[in-house]
């Protein structure tokens, strides 16, 4: 059975990432929990050299990252030299702006806008990837951005980072878009979905209802390299829910 690279995704951990300092102590604890890599995101100002020197006295790899799309379109060298810095292939967007959303127009328009972002991105060896939520899941006239997200964009520039939860949560079969998106994925957002009083809420990995099982199998079946855990809003303490959803993967590793 293969490895699974579990990856802490730091959003969860964002209120404890604000300086320098924050960091080197979240990254510590987040090593003794027995992540070996982390995606950068919701961090705090930190110079990219020193961001790496952290991550390299705690034996931390840096596999993705959610980089902001005015730095994408604006500021793409500096971006890319970050992530030869950092050893990292794998350039994510987090959400398509809000300008773009709530038409199939604007997601088009998206496309277009990325399109040269991407297709530098793979001629200097990265990978674009996109994180979905539910909206681009909102049909117009039987069609979703999701759809145009899929279908109109270049499958060797344009990878996806899919998140289960927010695959459920809009009404899909999370493996069937893990076996769509075969090729084109190899970072997934690990997010498990739990009932309280009547309502959705993210839970520990192993928490909820999600077929864990089955979602791992489709993703070693389809290829996929990164598996990264996040929870957006914890019950309590954010690093207690990372060791939690860790100590459940280890049942895959």
């Amino acid at each position: 059975m293969d490895e699974l690279h579990v990856a802490a995704q730091l959003y969860t951990l964002r209120d404890h990432i604000r300086t320098p300092d924050e960091v080197a102590s979240t990254f510590a604890r987040v090593r003794a929990m027995g992540y070996r890599s982390v995606q950068i995101s919701g961090m705090g100002p930190i110079a990219p050299g020193r961001l790496q020197e952290i991550a390299a006295a705690n034996g931390l790899s840096i596999c993705v990252t959610h980089t902001a799309y005015d730095r994408l379109l604006h500021d793409l060298d500096a971006v890319m030299s970050d992530h030869r810095l950092w050893g990292c292939r794998y350039v994510g967007l987090g959400s398509m702006p809000d300008e773009y959303r709530g038409s199939l127009e604007g997601a088009r328009r998206f496309v277009r806008d990325i399109a040269p972002v991407a297709r530098r991105l793979g001629a200097e060896g990265f990978r674009f990837v996109y994180h979905n939520h539910h909206f681009e899941f909102e049909k117009f006239d039987g069609v979703s951005s999701m759809d145009v997200l899929f279908q109109e964009t270049d499958p060797r520039d344009f990878g996806f980072l899919m998140d289960t939860y927010w695959v459920q949560f809009a009404g899909h079969d999370p493996l069937k878009w893990i076996r769509k998106f075969a090729g084109r994925m190899d970072v997934i957002h690990l997010k498990d979905m739990m009932v309280h009083k009547g309502e959705t809420v993210y839970g520990e990995v192993g928490s909820g209802n999600l077929d864990w099982d089955a979602i791992v199998a489709a993703c070693r079946e389809t290829g996929v390299t990164w598996y990264a855990v996040e929870q957006d809003d914890c019950p309590g303490d954010p690093f207690d829910s990372l060791a939690k959803s860790r100590k459940y993967l280890e049942r895959y590793l």
